[in-house]
């Protein structure tokens, strides 16, 4: 029998001895292996019987032998890939375990030749990319050789894997994970270039993972449609997961941390001008505004090194707390259901002052006829000489405390990320480098960041560049969710429409503003509950503000919304319908506006009244169609007695048909004042309709005449 064939019979009379006398089966194999000490079976059968009994010591001896005796036998690297995917696992079964403490009794020396031989039989990117991790964590000398190496190769991986989003596979191992070993190494000697270009790509990388918003998701997850994934009451409440990692591997703890603490590694490295001990975000913005001052007094040399300190420091302070802002007044876009009750909000113009400037005592209603003897004598003074754009002034961004619990914070915020972005603008080098950076990330597909410029140009004031914006914005939404957009969608997503209609009327382009605002009331939802409820739930002036407060986070709900458009078109018709030219059908449509917030109309209307006086008649056929209002009507009614000043009023729809009818038929006036005693009692009955409900009708029918009388 030839050497071969002993051994194959000493291993195979030891496997079958393994189940009824598992010391019999080492004592064979003891003695082959004496015999001979150079055949590779008899070692490997050793090890398995060893590995099976979960023996760690003896197996890692064995296994350690194997190797230095038998590097290219395929069976060891077998084994050694189940090991080291042991290592790599997040598992704490009992059989990974094991394969753990097998290779920790490994000398050091053995443990660091293994990983790295095992990596060189790794053909998968990632696989191998992972392999090299552990290596690195295990052995931190190993850094200096294989850190910069291990990046690269990640960053190359990227790109020509055509990655469509910075939150992959590649780019998380390199920035979480391969990044913090190379910068905190001081052995790894680099370049400043080469760190503000990782620190660029780990900037690109948290922002991305922090922001990334339900579409997102969508890309991973892939099992809703774009109508479900946008709607927070829908979102699915699957974790998110990154293509080719485990869930585990995907979830980043404090995201913004580690970004800020690269960004602080990086500093020290490329020597910066640094405070020592930790900072909060406006302390490092007012240190960047404190370098800018005397930035162009550098030569080239450090000017360029302080350039990419303040565009970094003061961009990285920009994102932070522009998406810390966002994330509070539209949370959907970042959350599921996980915060059902927070309302989204949307930062308008305040639309001071719509019921005039006089102050009235409203303790006690007055009487019509008495009160309109008295308000005939008055010469009423018009609010329309208010300036819409209010410029002139510091802006005020007011909000209800039930609305939004952390008020304070989020403006804080507001305000940060807005003066960033204006330092960031406000010299050429530094607006030229960030522009650079925000074109190679894309930043003009962010919506949550659309969203947050829109509402800066809006603080600023800059109306034509914020409906611009806006356009943008609306497309944005557009292509991100085209079913809330096209149908009758959630307020939510009509951000854009509620924005422009609130900057056209600041321009006063009150034609536009109308044409938005009656676009919008598809959207309301009804019904709405009127009264004084709906007066208590809108945002209010705090008290340390002046009255008529610039700007206003207002909920972006129809029960919000619906009576800051009926103010928007209160306003635009208003200005139409009290001009020295005689407009009957804007001062009707004031009239039905009046109603709502009722009695705090009441000094407009008596100025309406007055006019109508004036006029000697008045003409409005949609007048019983939509006004209901107890006051308002018996108002009218008094207008056509002798007292009231026998006021001829053409309220019915076709009066002049039924004048000329009634001329044939019974007299002139006899029908006529019959047909408007019967409507006003009518009229009455109606009074207890839901008016929320009645001046919404009134919006959707009435487009096209509202639209006539602004053009």
């Amino acid at each position: 029998m030839s050497a071969q064939g002993d051994c194959e019979f000493l291993v195979k009379r030891a496997r079958e001895l393994v189940p009824g006398d598992l010391w019999a089966a080492k004592a064979w194999l003891i003695t082959a292996r004496s015999l001979y000490p150079a055949d590779f079976n008899i070692q490997y059968e050793m090890y398995t019987i060893e590995r099976n009994a979960e023996r760690t010591a003896s197996a890692g001896r064995l296994l350690y032998d194997m190797f230095v005796n038998f590097p290219d036998q395929p069976a060891i690297w077998r084994e050694i890939s189940v090991i080291t995917s042991a290592l790599r696992n997040d598992s704490q079964d009992k059989q990974t375990q094991f394969l753990r403490g097998l290779f920790e009794t490994l000398p050091g020396r053995v443990q660091c030749e293994m990983l790295l031989k095992a990596t060189e039989q790794c053909f998968n990117t990632l696989e191998r990319a992972e392999m090299l991790l552990l290596l690195l964590r295990r052995f931190p000398e190993t850094v200096v050789q294989h850190g910069v190496g291990l990046g690269e190769t990640l960053l190359d991986a990227e790109s020509i894997e055509d990655q469509e989003s910075p939150v992959n596979c590649f780019r998380k191992l390199f920035v979480c994970d391969v990044l913090p070993l190379i910068i905190n190494n001081p052995d790894v000697r680099l370049p400043a270039s080469l760190l503000y270009k990782y620190l660029n790509k780990a900037a690109e990388f948290y922002i991305n993972y922090v922001t990334r918003s339900t579409q997102t998701e969508s890309q991973y997850q892939g099992s809703q449609d774009s109508s479900d994934i946008m709607s927070p009451s829908k979102r699915s409440s699957q974790k998110y997961v990154i293509d080719g990692l485990t869930e585990k591997s995907s979830q980043i703890t404090d995201p913004w941390e580690r970004l800020f603490k690269i960004l602080s590694v990086v500093g020290m490295r490329c020597e910066w001008q640094m405070d020592k001990g930790r900072r909060s975000y406006s302390d490092i913005l007012n240190r960047m505004k404190d370098l800018c001052r005397y930035i162009s007094n550098f030569d080239s040399e450090a000017h360029i090194k302080y350039k990419n300190q303040v565009v970094y420091s003061t961009m990285l302070v920009f994102f932070k707390n522009a998406f810390q802002y966002v994330s509070n007044i539209q949370p959907s876009l970042f959350q599921g259901p996980n915060a059902p009750n927070q309302t989204p909000l949307v930062l308008l113009e305040d639309v001071p002052n719509i019921y005039g400037d006089t102050d009235i005592d409203r303790n006690k209603h007055i009487h019509k006829k008495r009160k309109l003897a008295e308000g005939r004598e008055k010469t009423m003074q018009s609010s329309d000489d208010e300036d819409p754009s209010g410029k002139a002034r510091s802006r005020h961004i007011t909000v209800n405390k039930a609305d939004l619990a952390n008020s304070i914070e989020v403006l804080e915020s507001f305000k940060l990320a807005r003066e960033s972005w204006e330092l960031l603008c406000s010299l050429e080098s530094l607006d030229k480098e960030f522009t650079r950076i925000c074109l190679s990330w894309k930043t003009e597909t962010w919506l949550w960041l659309r969203i947050f410029l829109t509402d800066m140009i809006i603080y600023q004031g800059q109306y034509k560049k914020a409906i611009s914006s806006l356009h943008h914005l609306a497309a944005l939404q557009g292509s991100h969710s085209p079913q809330q957009i096209t149908g009758q969608g959630s307020l939510e997503s009509q951000r854009a429409l509620i924005q422009l209609a609130s900057c056209h009327f600041a321009l006063g382009e009150y034609r536009q503003t109308c044409e938005k605002v009656l676009d919008l009331m598809c959207c309301i939802l009804l019904p709405i509950q009127e009264g004084s409820k709906v007066q208590e739930e809108q945002p209010k002036v705090k008290s340390k503000f002046r009255k008529g407060s610039d700007l206003k986070l207002w909920p972006c709900t129809s029960r919000a919304i619906m009576p800051y458009c009926l103010h928007l078109l209160l306003a635009c018709f208003k200005l139409r319908a009290f001009t020295d030219s005689r407009d009957d059908m804007a001062l009707g449509h004031v009239v039905v506006l009046l109603q709502h917030e009722w009695p705090r109309g009441e000094n407009l209307f008596l100025k309406a009244i007055n006019k109508i006086c004036q006029q000697g008649n008045f003409q409005y056929e949609n007048f019983f169609n939509y006004v209901t209002n107890i006051d308002m009507l018996e108002e009218f009614a008094y207008l056509r007695t002798q007292e009231g000043g026998k006021i001829h009023l053409e309220l019915l729809p076709n009066q002049a048909m039924l004048i000329k009818h009634h001329t044939v038929t019974r007299g002139i006036t006899k029908g006529v004042k019959e047909d408007f005693r019967l409507a006003m009692e009518r009229q009455v009955s109606r009074c207890g309709e839901n008016l929320m409900v009645v001046l919404h009708r009134f919006c959707i029918n009435e487009k096209i005449l509202l639209l006539q009388s602004l053009a």
